[in-house]
This record gives C-alpha cells, sequence and structure tokens, in this order.
C-alpha cells in the first residue's frame, strides 16, 4: 500500500501555546521554491507522496478551461474553491451550470449544509435541506460539468477516472507538476484526487501562480487569467472568515488550503511555499505557509505579522485569548 511520510521524515512546523505553556506541536513538511522555481527551503520528506486534496483544484481548473469551459471572473475563480456555501456562492454555481444548459441535479457531489453558520442557521429556520449545490466543491463539480458540455462528452459519470474529462484532468495535472500520477483516490467530494511528491505539487502550483495571462502558452494564459480572477475575487474561494480569503485580501497571495492539512500559497512575485501537516490539521497551516513566504522574501514580515490577528489562531480560556498557534519554521 501507497503512504504518505512517516513521523520520522516529519519536522515541527507550528505550536500551540497556551499560557506560556506548549501544548500541542504540528508535524510535517513543507517545501519552498523562488520566483524562478528553484527551490530554496526543504523541510522534512518533500519527496513523499502526498494527496493534494482541494489543493488540487486550481489544476483541474485550468484542466476544465482547456476542455472548453468558458468560466471568467467570478465563475473561474470559484472553479477553484472550497466554499462555504453562501447565498452568493451558490448564485455563482447555479450560473455556470445554467450557462451549460444544466442544473444542480447534474452535480455529484453529495448534499451538504453550508458551511456558513449564519446561512445553514438560516436554512434550518426556512425547513431547508442539504443540497448538492451548498456542498463545497460544486464549483469544481460545475466546471468539470461545462468542460464536458463544451467537448461532447457525457455529463453521466463525469467523476469515473475512465471518463475522458478525468483522463485529460489527469494529462493536464501531469504535465503541471512534471511528474507522473502516482496514484489516484477518491476525494470528500467524489472525484479523482491524484497523489504526488509535496514538490510535485509545489512545481505545479509554481507554474501556475506566477503564468502571465499573457503568455504565448494556452496553458500560461489559463493559469494566469485563473490566478487573476482569484484575486479580484477572494470571497469566491472560501468565504467571509475563512483562511484563503483572509489570506488572499491582505496579502494579495494566491492561496488554495486542502483537507488533512495540505497548503499552497503563491506570493505575488512567485516565491511559492507548499507543505502537509502530518496530523491532518489544517489550523496552523495558511500562518505556516506565509511565515514560509516571508522567510524566502516572498513577502515582509510586517505583512505576515499582521496578518495573524486576522486568522483563528487564538488558544481561549473561558472565552479569552490565553495563548496561540503560531509556525516555528
Amino acid at each position: 500500500m501507497l503512504e504518505t511520510f512517516t513521523v520520522a521524515d516529519a519536522v515541527e512546523l507550528a505550536v500551540v501555546e497556551r499560557s506560556g505553556f506548549v501544548e500541542s506541536r504540528h508535524a510535517g513538511a513543507a517545501v519552498v521554491l523562488s520566483p524562478d522555481g528553484d527551490v530554496v527551503a526543504r523541510y522534512g520528506n518533500t519527496d513523499a507522496l502526498i494527496l493534494p486534496r482541494s489543493s488540487l483544484k486550481p489544476l483541474q481548473a485550468i484542466a476544465c478551461v482547456t476542455a472548453g469551459a468558458a468560466l471568467e471572473g467570478e465563475q473561474l475563480a470559484l472553479s477553484t474553491a472550497s466554499h462555504n456555501g453562501t447565498d452568493r456562492h451558490v448564485e455563482v454555481v447555479r450560473d455556470i451550470l445554467t450557462a451549460g444548459g444544466l442544473n444542480e441535479d447534474d452535480l455529484d457531489c453529495p448534499p451538504s449544509w453550508p458551511g456558513d453558520s449564519a446561512t445553514r442557521d438560516e436554512l434550518v429556520r426556512d425547513h431547508g435541506q442539504p443540497s448538492r449545490i451548498r456542498m463545497n466543491c460544486s464549483g469544481k463539480h460545475s466546471a468539470m460539468l461545462r468542460a464536458c458540455v463544451a467537448s461532447g462528452w457525457p455529463t453521466e459519470g463525469y467523476l469515473d477516472p475512465a471518463h475522458p474529462l478525468q483522463v485529460h484532468i489527469r494529462e493536464v495535472v501531469e504535465r503541471l507538476i512534471g511528474e507522473k500520477v502516482a496514484h489516484t483516490a477518491v476525494d470528500g467530494c467524489g472525484a479523482p484526487v491524484h497523489a504526488m511528491t509535496l514538490t510535485g505539487l509545489a512545481r505545479g502550483i509554481h507554474r501556475i501562480g506566477s503564468a502571465s495571462d499573457r503568455s504565448p502558452f494556452a496553458l500560461h494564459r489559463v493559469a494566469g487569467t485563473l490566478v487573476r480572477a482569484v484575486r479580484d475575487n477572494p470571497w469566491t474561494v472560501a468565504g467571509p472568515g475563512m483562511p484563503d480569503t483572509i489570506a488572499i485580501e491582505k496579502l494579495g497571495v494566491f492561496a488554495k488550503m486542502g483537507a488533512e492539512g495540505v497548503m499552497a500559497m503563491v506570493a505575488p512575485d512567485g516565491t511559492t511555499a507548499v507543505l502537509k501537516t502530518l496530523d491532518g490539521s489544517g489550523r496552523a497551516a495558511t500562518r505556516v505557509a506565509a511565515q514560509l513566504l516571508a522567510g524566502a522574501g516572498g513577502l515582509t514580515h510586517a505583512d505576515v505579522d499582521a496578518l495573524a490577528p486576522a486568522l483563528p489562531l487564538s488558544v481561549l480560556g473561558a472565552g479569552a485569548p490565553v495563548g496561540s498557534i503560531r509556525a516555528t519554521v
């Protein structure tokens, strides 16, 4: 059985401090690339395999566009999203579907309550039910369906790894990461998710995050347009109070968190940090990635320090802050 790196291959990335006592430690692996794409720092075993989870979405989104999904602006940005299901998110997803002659019944992601607590409470009061369009991956799924319509592929079974769409996505992923996919698993939303090295994911994210929408190469133009759409519409990729949205708004980065403690972040100058925490917790991931970018000169330490209060990093006692989660790299 294939597996990710072990405890022996990991290094400490962050600690949880309560009242002057280090209560917990987050170990993992991380890699940092320069604006030119050279590896400038490694922490732990970055050549071990990982499942990128939702950090793969930018690569999948690019593949959907190259397969014909005509998306731009908010719609394009939301195709990369792990959104929290607000009405505003749902409106954009519905527009993506409608433009392709589709509706939410065509989605094969599982029904879900919105992650946004205010939206969820309102739905409960209105006797609403979980729905596929509220699921945090519905933007990705709607983009996949639009690609199928554009290319004349069947929409039924679009999540099957053997479906023409998924074959195309895998090929684009391999081009971007510069290595062959080592294994294909089923993500939480039902879509294929591909195992790759942490360094491979960093290469792919760097190529996207440093691409220009004026590039002579079509794949790079799509990537540059995607990054601009995300930076112009940070609310789409997550939602109010969520770390990705906060980091994009405050630092101008391109950021995409994935489940099980995966995080990818690209500074405006192209410096890239990608990490995975071994315990699967993502609570420190945004802070660690920003710290790594600052250490490589992609961000200023002052900007990263200013970001921290906006993130959910406080450790509480009786409802008051008594400590914090802090990066140690």
